[in-house]
């Protein structure tokens, strides 16, 4: 059910046409209210792409009726002609539903530099709204998938109300964003306001600490909207900590199916100075080829680990620094710990924690490890 889990929305999903592939690649998530609260979150990348610049602009209002995806192309550097065939998209959108183009949300994903069949994505929006149903979460969750091999979904909430989401992903899983889509939906009587800091507080500690390939995308965009269709007004820091929940699934979804991957890798910093600290230690690792391409020869090479955090400006004492591999302490006081032949890396699930015994502060940055696949699907990507 995914984002049509809460009361008040429709969904479709349908084929436009766009991929060569031609599987589906339209999706529509309308929200029938009564409330129309939405908040959102962008790719903090400068060079973005036309359906971020409008979405940016359009969610201004605090508000959101719908949300119209495309798969099968980004339209991002196409000019002009690429900006308006977005906001003539969203006036197909608000035709439909009898509201203003500025209630409407765009987001593409795909090629950049190709520009979308406009013929073919107005068909296919008014495609969707033919189809729309409450049942329709799960055909929109498959309409926006690129590389990814599952759709995902994840649903939560509380007592009388629900939270649903959507998200795709499956490459330049960096911090601020990755190249994802995610549309979150909410039944719960929350304002815009409310909307916007638990967003933002959700994100800051799923989507934002994955870090796939370092690599950040021009679309990125995180959408919640809520009908108030349940009636219920949840604490908002019940609503917060429900929604932070459904993001960290999502998160850890798009994580599990990062192109190529064979390793799963949560790189924890423990006993930092500073959160900040613990970020930068972990996002450093997590950055590493030469420590990605270790864990996947299943080699747990901590000196590579170890490198890492001395790029950092973090503080430590670099001659006492502890490392763990799946909880084997390879690494005591800089030295060698215990026997490296004891780190079992068959699993898909690799754990690294990191003792800077400076503080009392902690992190975790989610990655991969690097193979032979993911230079192969990026060498030849195709929608």
């Amino acid at each position: 059910m995914s984002v049509t889990a809460a009361q008040g929305f429709r969904a479709a999903g349908v084929t436009a046409g766009l991929k060569d592939s031609g599987k589906p690649d339209i999706s529509l998530v309308v929200n029938e209210g009564p409330s129309s609260a939405a908040a959102a979150v962008f790719t903090s990348n400068r060079c973005k792409a036309h359906p971020v610049i409008w979405s940016e602009q359009a969610i201004k209002g605090g508000s959101a009726r719908a949300i119209v995806l495309n798969s099968g192309g980004a339209n991002c550097y196409t000019g002009p002609e690429g900006f308006a065939a977005t906001h003539r998209t969203a006036e197909r959108v608000a035709e439909h539903l009898g509201i203003g183009a500025i209630d409407v949300q765009v987001c593409s994903t795909g090629l950049i530099g190709r520009l979308l069949d406009e013929p073919k994505v107005l068909a296919g929006v008014d495609a969707a709204f033919a189809a729309l149903s409450p049942d329709g979460g799960h055909d929109a969750a498959t309409a926006i998938m690129t590389t990814d091999t599952v759709d995902k979904q994840a649903t939560g909430g509380g007592d009388g109300w629900v939270i649903g989401g959507m998200a795709k992903g499956a490459g330049m899983l960096a911090p601020a964003l990755a190249t994802m889509l995610v549309v979150i939906t909410t039944d719960a009587d929350v304002d815009a306001t409310t909307l916007d800091t638990a967003l933002r507080s959700a994100t800051a500690v799923s989507f934002d600490r994955l870090d796939s390939d370092g690599c950040q995308s021009t679309n990125d965009t995180v959408l919640v909207m809520a009908s108030g269709a349940s009636g219920v007004s949840p604490d908002p820091a019940e609503f917060t900590e429900a929604l932070t929940t459904v993001c960290r699934d999502l998160a850890l979804q798009l994580l599990a199916d990062a192109e190529g991957a064979d390793h799963e890798i949560a790189i924890t910093t423990i006993n930092a100075a500073s959160g900040a600290d613990a970020l930068e230690v972990g996002r450093s690792v997590a950055r590493s080829n030469l420590f990605k391409t270790a864990i996947y020869g299943k080699d747990p090479n901590w000196g590579r680990i170890l490198a890492s955090v001395g790029t950092t400006q973090a503080q430590f004492d670099p001659i006492d620094l502890d490392v763990a591999v799946n909880d084997v302490w390879v690494c005591r006081n800089s030295g060698v710990g215990e026997s490296i032949d004891l780190v079992d890396l068959e699993q898909r699930s690799v754990t690294v924690t990191i003792d800077l015994k400076s503080g009392d502060h902690s992190a975790t940055i989610w990655t991969n490890d690097l193979t032979h696949a993911y230079v192969h699907e990026n060498s030849a990507y195709s929608t």
